[in-house]
């Protein structure tokens, strides 16, 4: 059974709910997670690794919850922890600006990130009509250099863009980016998961093992980072280590319904083959900045090396 998996799609679901419930003392739940503790300086000789859920923006409102009025309130914020992170490579989630009809090459979060931090690059993006671009994997030019890059539907038909999930829901996929990091070959596979779905999030995780699987066995080295929304111990995570990935531990929650508040442990995760080791702990970005939350999520990052 889902390890904890069945209570973040129903509090996924009541995220008004529970903003009500916490104005009236929900405070004891909410201290039950790990505070706010600024990221430490990565080791030398380590890479940094990270992953962000980022929220999608939905172009046709100006106004209210995830619009483009609320995109230019949080994008500086979401400047401001994309720069504390420090990360080498940073894998996006949901960072998609949509509204029907609209051009999908149009992302605001993605663009204005780029924008600010020049020493950045995306892999795994492109024409978004031949490559789907919401879930690009940021890297530091300066370090490393992009050497392919891919994408796979969580689907029945895996190879068609845009194709509907196994029980025919919205869209979800993998991205992946292969890097040279100084001679080192790094494969960087980016998911996020149906939250709603458990039997899509099962099959996804078999699609992912499957497609992993021959990578792992040539050799690579490869990680798989991203939202599972799936806790530690849950199958999506269970049979994606079977492929030979180790997950590496996180403390507490990495999803906050936008509000701070830490009532379930982590969904975001990272993991890797072997020849990569995490070194020290995971850290987990909680806080706000400029007064503001930047997405619904808290970033995950750990510093890794080669072995």
């Amino acid at each position: 059974m889902e390890t904890g998996i069945g209570c973040v799609a129903i509090w996924k679901k009541a995220v008004k709910w529970l903003a009500g419930i916490a104005a009236i003392g929900l405070g004891a739940l909410v201290a039950c997670s790990p505070r706010a503790v600024p990221i430490a300086q990565a080791p030398e000789g380590t890479f940094r690794v990270a992953s962000m859920n980022a929220h999608y923006i939905i172009l046709s409102q100006e106004t209210g919850a995830w619009s483009v009025g609320d995109w230019e309130r949080r994008k500086g914020p979401m400047d401001a922890a994309f720069k504390a992170l420090d990360a080498d490579i940073v894998a996006f989630q949901e960072m998609e600006s949509f509204g029907r009809g609209m051009d999908k090459n149009i992302n605001l979060a993605r663009d204005w990130l780029l924008a600010q931090n020049p020493g950045y690059a995306a892999g795994a993006n492109g024409d978004a009509n031949v490559f789907p671009s919401t879930q690009p994997i940021f890297y530091r030019t300066d370090r490393m250099s992009l050497l392919d890059q891919g994408w796979f539907f969580f689907s029945d038909t895996p190879d068609v863009i845009y194709s509907r999930t196994f029980n025919g829901g919205w869209s979800a996929f993998a991205s992946w980016a292969q890097f040279d990091l100084g001679g080192q070959v790094l494969r960087v596979v980016n998911v996020h998961n149906d939250y709603a779905s458990r039997s899509n999030r099962r099959l996804s995780s078999e699609l992912i093992a499957e497609r992993i699987a021959p990578w792992i066995d040539a050799g690579e080295r490869v990680m798989v980072v991203g939202d599972f929304n799936a806790m530690s111990g849950g199958a999506p995570l269970t049979i994606v280590e079977a492929a030979g990935i180790t997950f590496v531990p996180v403390k507490g929650a990495t999803y906050h319904l936008n509000r701070g508040l830490n009532l379930f442990g982590a969904i975001d995760h990272l993991g890797a083959s072997e020849g990569v080791r995490l070194v020290g702990e995971t850290q987990v970005l909680r806080q706000k900045f400029d007064g503001e939350w930047p997405t619904d999520h808290y970033p995950v990052v750990g510093d890794f090396v080669f072995e």
